[in-house]
């Protein structure tokens, strides 16, 4: 790596949206440290066993100038058995990478979290903001929220900028979860029960994310060495507007037929699904003018991010 370039090191670069920043980063000129569990051959990678509370930085953060923090435990399987795993990599490890990287002199921690840490609707309410008070639901959300906290605690013993970032639903090439299956559904032509739907969600392409975290680095805020952002993309639309919008980007015809929010959601919930009705019937919006007020833009627009993401799946 040339010692000219600036230094930053990204956990999770394997990731579906490290697989997005980190070439964007190396377009912006910077020199990247991959943090990755498994080794995989590349100059550019350090081998980090694993993500907790006694993991030894030093060498990874050695000559680093920022951290982009996306590594963390998402889903388990056994969730209710799972606390002590969501603690320690998702808090006290991230707290302890963020508290070695300020020891070692890093300017810049970007940290990305969740919209999860507000819940998971806001039917009724006004869109989220950054002042909103949290609640956050699941053991995900609620790791996230504590990881918040401690970083904001960290920020007024540090001189390190710490950003922190809440992505709603993120889509592109790669990603899994909810936006997998839908694409799945949509290109099988399966019909789906959501036209009755009227509620408004907001999603993000993994290229607006790459470019918000970016623009971050780029220019973090000289008199706050802690700011949270919620970003997303400027549209913010229904569920079943949502699925129409993927199925033309797919080049099919989407196929959905109408059952009552309220039925629906009484099937989810007898399926166990509350996640599921919550992300699918309930509204999720967003306020990004924060964001904005930054000078950032979001590059692409939802059509444009969902063509390139089934693009991409297609080459």
């Amino acid at each position: 790596m040339s010692g000219s370039k600036r230094v930053v090191l990204v956990t999770g670069a394997s990731g579906f949206v490290g697989c997005h920043v980190v070439p964007a980063l190396v377009r912006k000129g910077w020199s990247v440290r991959r943090a990755v569990r498994s080794p995989e051959g590349r100059d550019d990678e350090i081998v980090i066993k694993s993500l907790g509370p006694n993991t030894d930085w030093t060498a990874a953060l050695d000559g680093v100038e920022a951290v982009v923090h996306l590594a963390a435990r998402v889903h388990h399987k056994h969730e209710e058995h799972a606390v002590q795993l969501y603690r320690n990599v998702n808090i006290t490890g991230t707290l302890h990478l963020a508290r070695s990287a300020a020891a070692a002199g890093v300017r810049q921690f970007n940290f990305v979290s969740t919209v999860l840490v507000h819940g998971r609707s806001n039917d009724g309410r006004a869109p989220f903001s950054e002042d909103d008070v949290l609640t956050p639901r699941g053991l995900y959300g609620m790791s996230k929220a504590a990881a918040e906290a401690g970083l904001r605690t960290l920020a007024r013993h540090s001189d390190m900028k710490i950003s922190v970032v809440r992505p709603p639903l993120v889509y592109g090439a790669g990603a899994k979860g909810n936006f997998a299956l839908l694409t799945r559904a949509v290109n099988l032509g399966l019909p789906l029960p959501f036209a009755a739907i009227r509620n408004h969600r907001a999603f993000v392409a993994v290229q607006n994310l790459s470019s918000f975290i970016l623009h971050r680095l780029a220019h973090p805020d000289p008199a706050s060495n802690f700011e949270v952002f919620l970003v997303a993309d400027r549209e913010q639309v229904s569920t079943p507007e949502f699925i129409e919008r993927l199925a033309k980007a797919s080049g099919k015809s989407p196929r959905m037929f109408g059952v009552s929010p309220r039925l629906l959601g009484s099937l989810l919930g007898l399926l166990g699904r509350q996640e599921t009705h919550d992300s699918l019937i309930g509204s999720l919006e967003l306020d990004i003018s924060k964001a904005i007020a930054t000078g950032w833009q979001p590059e692409v627009s939802l059509d444009e991010g969902l063509r390139l993401a089934l693009a991409a799946q297609d080459a």
